[in-house]
């Protein structure tokens, strides 16, 4: 029996990395192999956190005990609190959860208690540097394409203090692309904590007279009472939380009522595990949960699986429409869009397969006992 319960054991974990993205590999002691990624951008930094700060406090250690370890990790690194160790960990999570749905056969959704099942998505725009004009014709031309039934546009400016990328673009873009979508089509808008509270309320309500369902982050997101006072003048619902890496925070942002919808990011908050967490905090609350999936990496991956798995997410998944180059060759079979939604993977762990080229051209770096 002891010797079955140390086959289990981390022995290996391995990082592919470039600057954007980095790919973990983890590997226990009877061999078994699980895949999982770093948040996105600056990863190459994450991975030296993962093998400096995380990979000895977990080689050796029972690889099915994932939340206990991420914790743990969280706990004896409290001196470095926030973004890098949590970014760093979920990578180490996440192919811990692959590696263990592979040893079960099971799909994570499976795992975590749900059904691989079809799910809805919102076109999600990243771009400011686009005319109103030509955001509104593009949505147009993706809705036809791919079946779109929402979509969520970028207002004001990332952090902007009230400045807008110019003055009126905000008010401009969301006429433009209700205009040409029409009223069947959901809009969301993403103001990247661009905005005081009064010209939060005020921007607010011109997206109420144009029908939007969606307001996410109106405020700098470390300002909770900021959020809040936007949240409770308006009827739209106000969304945030995915900058977030602090459980407590959310349990402040959810138990103040300063957002009406939560939306944890899996690969910046520490994990599925985590951000399943979030979710059970905002059902007790009655409030929606829709994870941040804002690029074509495995966050994606890991997103479907999560949104299959609560009982309280939101009647939309994020999906980028965007074709960043570092994320492209990742995934050996992209996932396909088709009439607005995409399938959970349903194979062992992930269900996805990394490309061996792209490994292959990353850089690599190895910790083991």
């Amino acid at each position: 029996m002891l010797e079955r319960m140390s086959a289990l054991n981390i022995r290996k974990i391995e990082t592919f990395t470039t600057r954007n993205l980095s790919v973990v590999r983890v590997q226990t002691d009877d061999g078994q192999v699980g895949y999982g990624q770093i948040a996105p951008y600056h990863a190459n930094i994450s991975a030296l956190v993962l093998h400096q700060q995380v990979a000895p406090r977990v080689l050796g250690k029972r690889s099915d005990e994932i939340s206990s370890l991420v914790e743990m990790v969280i706990r004896e690194e409290h001196k470095f609190p926030g973004s890098y160790v949590c970014r760093a960990v979920g990578g180490l999570e996440t192919a811990l959860w692959d590696a263990l749905g592979k040893r079960h056969g099971k799909s994570v959704c499976e795992l975590l208690g749900g059904t691989p099942k079809e799910v809805k998505l919102y076109g999600s725009s990243m771009r400011r540097d686009i005319s109103p004009k030509e955001e509104a014709e593009r949505l147009v031309r993706l809705q036809e394409q791919f079946g779109y039934e929402a979509f969520k546009i970028r207002i004001g400016s990332n952090f902007g203090n009230d400045v807008d990328v110019y003055p009126g673009r905000t008010e401009q873009v969301v006429a433009e692309v209700r205009k040409a979508l029409g009223d069947q089509t959901l809009i969301y808008v993403d103001a990247n904590s661009g905005f005081t509270p009064q010209r939060a309320i005020e921007v607010g309500k011109y997206l109420e007279q144009q029908g939007v369902v969606h307001y996410e982050e109106p405020c700098p997101y470390p300002e909770l009472e900021w959020t809040k006072q936007v949240a409770d003048a308006l009827d739209i619902a106000v969304t945030g939380g995915e900058q977030d890496t602090d459980l407590a925070q959310f349990r402040r942002m959810i138990t103040m009522g300063a957002v009406d919808v939560v939306q944890p990011d899996i690969c910046y908050i520490g994990g599925i595990d985590r951000a399943m967490q979030v979710a059970r905090m905002a059902e007790q609350a009655g409030i929606p949960c829709t994870p941040h999936a804002a690029n074509l990496s495995m966050v994606t991956v890991f997103t479907l699986h999560m949104v299959g798995a609560i009982n309280n997410a939101g009647p939309y998944m994020e999906f980028t429409i965007e074709q960043d180059s570092w994320s492209q060759g990742l995934l050996e079979t992209p996932l396909q869009v088709r009439s607005g939604a995409v399938n959970i993977p349903t194979g062992p762990g992930w269900g996805v397969e990394i490309s061996q080229e792209w490994l292959n051209k990353a850089e690599y770096a190895v910790s083991e006992r």
